[in-house]
């Protein structure tokens, strides 16, 4: 690596559902990264490494209220400056504010990504708490010296923001990439797998009441992977039915990578949530498209953009069960054209969007920021 170093901002570190977090900081090769946290939370993306903040007592709790109260903390502006960033790269709106007083001490530019709910569901809250979200992300806006959007839905709300065109970029996180096109894939230990947390916006409500409404001669054998507060619903929905469906709960990456490679079809009927929380892009229908999966999903957010209608899976109107079954019995039922589609998803990930080559871009973006912020800048 250079001598050039990026701090990575993120409130907590690390929800065992933000792999694309460690995956894209483990990928960087010109810039060395330092991951820097208010908190640290049990997870297995969780490394001793990692700087963090605060601690869990009372009086460290306080003292991270009040820095999310008023965006000063003295002891975080401490934490940045032993990192000795050149660039410090925020994810989420959110957390971005916590740290923009900090940042501008350190006299280094800040990099945010927008990745969904920071730019949807947050800013659409009532209230005061909605009011607090919109002044503070429109202050980040204005601050960043360049703002990342995960997809162009992302990057279309976040304009409606207030950010600037100028310094706003597309740029797709990506996926590790641990297999070829050319590797065979494992005899199906399932028809149907869906993987996504059990909340409103992931769908999982549609995905069993479509399941439900296949004919009985497909009789699809499903896994259920994740966990979330619809997941109770979920199984005695599941079981109410007489549906053949394995709830998993959560899993580690290469168990979700080990399911995956063992279905047929991959179902993710992400959806309008109903405090406005929309699909970002969605990463793990790029992970199901690695694996050689075809997609049944909603046309929503910007999934449209990780699945093509079509090409590597099929889309029905958000909100359509009825579609959505007719996807899935297409699928299994017509075993060529599910092969078709999930050998294009493959070829079209490898092409497009592993991991090293998207980060690549990053730090292209990194390298044109701190050229633009000038050798006084710190």
């Amino acid at each position: 690596m250079s001598g050039q170093r990026v701090t990575v901002w993120r409130l907590e570190l690390l929800r065992g559902s933000e792999t694309f977090i460690r995956d894209q900081t483990d990928a960087l090769s010109r810039w060395t990264p330092t991951l820097l946290g208010s908190v640290r939370v049990a997870s297995p993306l969780s490394r001793g490494t990692d700087t963090v903040v605060f601690g869990r007592g009372i009086a460290d709790r306080i003292r991270l209220a009040l820095a999310d109260l008023t965006g000063r903390s003295p002891r975080l502006a401490a934490a940045l400056d032993r990192t000795r960033p050149d660039l410090v790269h925020a994810h989420f709106g959110k957390d971005a504010w916590m740290v923009l007083r900090a940042v501008w001490r350190a006299r280094v530019p800040l990099v945010v990504t927008v990745h969904g709910y920071d730019v949807t569901a947050l800013p659409a809250a009532g209230g005061l708490r909605g009011h607090r979200a919109r002044r503070r992300l429109r202050q980040v806006l204005r601050r960043a010296d360049a703002v990342v959007a995960v997809s162009e839905f992302i990057r279309d709300r976040v304009l409606a923001h207030g950010a600037d065109p100028a310094r706003t970029v597309v740029l797709p996180i990506g996926i590790r990439l641990q297999r070829t096109a050319a590797r065979p894939r494992p005899a199906p230990s399932y028809d149907v797998v869906f993987v996504g947390r059990f909340v409103a916006k992931k769908g999982v409500v549609d995905a069993v009441a479509a399941i439900a409404a296949v004919p009985a001669a497909l009789t699809p054998r499903c896994v259920f992977i994740g966990d979330g507060p619809l997941r109770a619903a979920a199984e005695a929905d599941a079981a109410a039915r007489g549906l053949d469906i394995t709830f998993t709960g959560a899993l580690p990456p290469d168990s979700v990578r080990h399911h995956l490679d063992r279905a047929k079809v991959f179902i993710g009927p992400s959806r309008t949530a109903p405090d406005g929380d929309a699909e970002g892009f969605g990463l793990v229908f790029l992970e199901a498209a690695a694996a050689g999966l075809p997609v049944v999903a909603y046309r929503h957010g910007g999934v449209v953009e990780a699945v093509v209608d079509g090409v590597t899976g099929l889309l029905v109107d958000e909100g359509d069960q009825r579609g959505l079954a007719a996807a899935l019995v297409r699928l299994l039922a017509d075993p060529t054209l599910a092969a078709r589609l999930g050998t294009a998803g493959q070829a079209r990930v490898c092409e497009q969007y592993d991991i090293r080559r998207r980060t690549a871009a990053l730090e292209d973006l990194y390298d044109r920021v701190a050229a633009a912020s000038g050798p006084g800048r710190r």
